[in-house]
């Protein structure tokens, strides 16, 4: 799609050359946005986090994407969410693209774009909706790393060595790391838990995933031991009066910070020799492709995992069929 454009990137690119030239320097703080477009990013990011519920990130996210976008409309003459055209938003791809911009990058632009074009669309801001017709390249899907079930055991059966006075954190680090892999949660869920979330005789947690989406995970055995080991022995030890209701918590008695969950994650993996590299993400990933190996059928593991489409929990089916290929590979003698 962006070879098409060449031309208005070559454009873009001589536009930006003349400008550095002329005295303009190339790391310059942009120009303030157009009042149209400064309002209508306004209306648009209230009404991602009002309407829509979205998170902080995503909004954050938006408001960056569009800027861009803004920044790059101005520079051609182009003042209002009205006079954006096709043309436009190419362009402002185009541009991106010759700037190294990747291709799961450029697809997440172009959505942003899109999503916007058709909110200012219905809400008056624009007589049409160029987005639309806007197509983009699709980013490349990297099946994930995952570990192997022996080695996930190995993992969480490994004892870190740790002094006298270190046995809290290790009680809280052992239940962080049952639980992403029992549950498959993302590390901002787990981080997000509360006392109440989690039902041990039951042997189910209750998390709040994107969206405010609530939905209710099983624990194993050994996930729900590894919490009650927390809850009796370690974080009585470090609640005060910045704990609140928070399940898991910091040295320092606040909510668990995602940063040492994944501190964690990467330290007791670094422990077990052979094991890869992998975060809270990447076990994750091994859950998921661990219960769809063992014969959990996808939309048992769509529910779990918390995808909006089937089509994001099918990846792991590719995860599986490419590990049963490398076995196969390895063993049969005529592969």
């Amino acid at each position: 799609m962006l070879d098409d454009h060449a031309v208005i990137a070559e454009r873009d690119r001589v536009a930006t050359t003349a400008g550095t030239a002329s005295g303009a320097h190339p790391t310059a703080p942009p120009t303030p946005l157009p009042a149209a477009f400064a309002d209508a990013l306004e209306d648009f990011c209230d009404h991602l986090r009002l309407e829509r519920d979205l998170s902080p990130h995503t909004v954050r996210a938006y408001r960056g994407d569009l800027a861009s976008l803004f920044d790059h409309a101005a520079r051609m003459q182009v003042t209002s969410p009205n006079q954006l055209e096709l043309a436009t938003l190419r362009s402002w791809l185009a541009r991106l693209h010759t700037q190294g911009a990747g291709r799961a990058t450029l697809a997440r632009r172009a959505s942003s774009a899109r999503t916007f074009t058709a909110w200012a669309a219905r809400r008056g801001l624009a007589d049409s909706d160029p987005g639309a017709r806007l197509t983009s390249p699709k980013p490349h899907r990297t099946l994930p790393a995952v570990l192997r079930p022996a080695e996930a055991t190995a993992a969480l059966d490994a004892t870190p060595v740790t002094s006298e006075g270190d046995q809290v954190e290790q009680l809280r680090d052992q239940a962080i790391l049952e639980l992403l892999y029992a549950t498959g949660i993302r590390v901002s869920e787990l981080c997000g838990l509360d006392r109440d979330d989690v039902d041990l005789e039951r042997r189910t947690i209750r998390v709040l995933g994107k969206g405010r989406k609530e939905r209710t995970v099983p624990l194993g055995e050994p996930a729900v031991a590894a919490v009650l080991r927390w809850l009796a022995d370690g974080r009585p030890h470090w609640a005060g009066a910045d704990s609140g209701a928070a399940l898991m918590l910091g040295a320092r008695g606040r909510r668990l910070d995602p940063r040492t969950a994944r501190r964690v994650v990467h330290e007791r993996l670094a422990s077990v020799p052979g094991l890869p590299d992998l975060g809270p993400h990447g076990l994750r990933h091994s859950a998921a492709t661990h219960l769809l190996e063992g014969g959990a059928d996808l939309r048992t593991v769509q529910e779990l995992l918390g995808h909006a489409t089937l089509a994001t929990t099918q990846i792991y089916t590719h995860v599986s069929i490419e590990r049963l290929k490398a076995s196969y590979d390895r063993a049969h003698p005529r592969a």
